[in-house]
C-alpha cells in the first residue's frame, strides 16, 4: 500500500514538473505579435502572458526553481522508498527509473506539445504561472541578483546586453515567411520592400536624366505644345539653356486648360508663356532616403520631385508612384509606356537591359545579388566586379550568376544575358 501512495506523489510531482517545463516553452515560443493581436481583441489572458514575458527574468528564474524543486523532490523520495525495498540497490533502480521519467513525461513530451501549441498553453497556463511568480518571486529576485553579479565578473553585463535592433527581428520573421508559391514572394518581397524604404536612396530607384522627357522653354510654343501632348506623363520639367538650368515643371492640365480658355476667347495659342504656366521645381538632393522622400511627398501634397547632385546638377527625377511601386511592384496604367526590360529566355536565362536595377531583379525572381553605394544596376555590377568596361562577347560569373554581354552601346552595356546559378 506505501508502495502506491509513493508511486501516486511521485506521479503528482512529475505533474508539476511536466507544467514547469511546458510553460516555459510555451511562454518561451509563443508568438509575440499573435498574443498581441488577442490583447487588442479583448483577451485578457494574452494581456496577462504578454505583462509575464516583460519581466522575462523572473518568469525564467520562478519557472526554473518550480521545476528543480519537484523534480530534486520526486527523485530523493523514489530514492528513500526503493531503498527501503532493494536495499542499497535502490539508488541504482531509483536513478534508471527516475530518468527515464523525468526525460519522457516531465521534458520531452511536455515541451513537444508546448512548441506545437504555444499560443493556447501560454494563455491556458497564465493565471497558474502568474501565482506562481508571486509565490516565488522572493527567491527568484535573490537568484537572479547572484546571477547577474557572477556574470558581470566575467565581463557580461545584462542591462547592456541587446538582441539586435528590430529591424533585423522583422527581416528575420519576413525570410521565415517560406513558400514556393508566387503569392508567398510577393508577400515577402512587399514586406522587405516595406523594411528597404529606410535604407535605399531616391537616385536607386529615380528615372535617370538621359530617360526624363523634358520641353525646353526657348522652342517655339506649337513645338511645345505638341511634345506635351504626345507624352505619356502628366509632369515635366521645363529647362531654359541646359538641362540643369530647369526653371519649372509644366502640368499637361495646366496647358490643357489654357488651350480651352484661349480657344473659347479666340485667342492666338502664340502668346502663351510656357513659364507662366509652370510650377516652381522641387529640389530633393539624390542622397535622400525612400522613406524621407515618402514623408516628404505626404506633407507636401507633392508627387514629382527633381534629384539633383551635392553640385546641383540635375541627376533625375523620382515620383510618388516610384516609391509606391518599390512597396507593391509596378504600377501600370493606360496611359505607361511598358518597358519589359527582362525577357526570359527557353533556356532558362535572363535578357535583362543594362538600366534594370538589382534592386528590382532581386524582387522579381528572388534573388540575392549584392547592391553597393557605387552602382544600383546590372551594368554597374558588371562593371564594378570587371573593374572595366567589357566588350560585347564577354563573359563573366559573379556570385554564382554567369553575365554574358550581349550589346554595347559606346562605353554602355545595353543588354546582358543573366543565368542563375545551377
Amino acid at each position: 500500500m506505501d508502495l502506491w501512495i509513493a508511486a501516486g506523489i511521485v506521479f503528482v510531482l512529475l505533474l508539476l514538473s511536466g507544467f514547469f517545463s511546458g510553460s516555459e516553452t510555451a511562454f518561451t515560443a509563443a508568438s509575440k505579435s499573435r498574443l498581441h493581436g488577442w490583447e487588442k481583441e479583448g483577451n485578457k489572458r494574452a494581456g496577462l502572458v504578454n505583462r509575464i514575458r516583460e519581466r522575462k527574468d523572473r518568469m525564467i528564474g520562478a519557472l526554473l526553481l518550480g521545476n528543480n524543486l519537484v523534480n530534486i523532490l520526486a527523485s530523493a523520495f523514489a530514492t528513500s522508498v526503493l531503498i527501503k525495498v532493494f536495499g542499497e540497490a535502490g539508488v541504482v533502480y531509483a536513478t534508471l527509473i527516475m530518468t527515464l521519467l523525468v526525460l519522457i513525461f516531465a521534458e520531452v513530451l511536455p515541451k513537444t506539445y508546448a512548441l506545437t501549441h504555444a499560443d493556447k498553453m501560454a494563455v491556458a497556463v497564465a493565471p497558474i504561472l502568474n501565482i506562481v511568480i508571486k509565490i516565488f518571486s522572493p527567491v527568484a529576485i535573490a537568484v537572479n541578483y547572484i546571477v547577474r553579479a557572477t556574470l558581470k565578473l566575467f565581463g557580461a553585463d545584462m542591462d547592456k546586453m541587446q538582441d539586435g535592433s528590430h529591424m533585423e527581428v522583422l527581416r528575420g520573421v519576413i525570410d521565415l515567411h517560406e513558400g514556393a508559391d508566387q503569392e508567398t514572394q510577393e508577400q515577402r518581397a512587399m514586406l522587405r520592400s516595406v523594411l528597404d524604404l529606410f535604407d535605399v536612396d531616391i537616385e536607386e530607384i529615380m528615372t535617370h536624366r538621359k530617360n526624363v522627357l523634358m520641353l525646353d522653354a526657348a522652342d517655339p510654343i506649337e513645338k511645345i505644345i505638341e511634345e506635351a501632348l504626345e507624352s505619356p506623363y502628366t509632369r515635366m520639367p521645363v529647362y531654359r539653356d541646359n538641362n540643369d538650368n530647369i526653371i519649372g515643371v509644366l502640368h499637361a492640365k495646366a496647358l490643357m486648360r489654357e488651350l480651352k480658355t484661349r480657344e473659347r476667347n479666340k485667342e492666338d495659342i502664340a502668346d502663351i508663356d510656357i513659364e507662366e504656366l509652370t510650377t516652381e521645381p522641387w529640389f530633393v538632393p539624390e542622397a535622400t532616403t525612400l522613406y524621407d522622400q515618402l514623408q516628404a511627398f505626404k506633407s507636401r501634397r507633392e508627387h514629382f520631385a527633381v534629384v539633383v547632385d551635392e553640385y546641383g546638377s540635375f541627376m533625375g527625377i523620382v515620383t510618388l508612384e516610384d516609391i509606391l511601386e518599390e512597396i507593391v511592384g509596378e504600377i501600370d496604367d493606360e496611359h505607361d509606356e511598358t518597358v519589359v526590360g527582362v525577357r526570359k529566355q527557353s533556356n532558362g536565362s535572363y535578357l535583362v537591359e543594362g538600366d534594370v536595377t538589382i534592386r528590382d531583379l532581386n524582387r522579381e525572381f528572388d534573388w540575392d545579388l549584392p547592391g553597393d553605394e557605387d552602382y544600383s544596376t546590372v551594368a554597374g555590377l558588371i562593371i564594378h566586379e570587371a573593374q572595366a568596361i567589357p566588350e560585347a562577347g564577354q563573359s563573366f560569373t559573379f556570385y554564382d550568376f554567369r553575365f554574358d554581354i550581349v550589346k554595347k552601346q559606346r562605353n554602355q552595356l545595353t543588354l546582358v544575358r543573366v543565368s542563375e546559378p545551377k
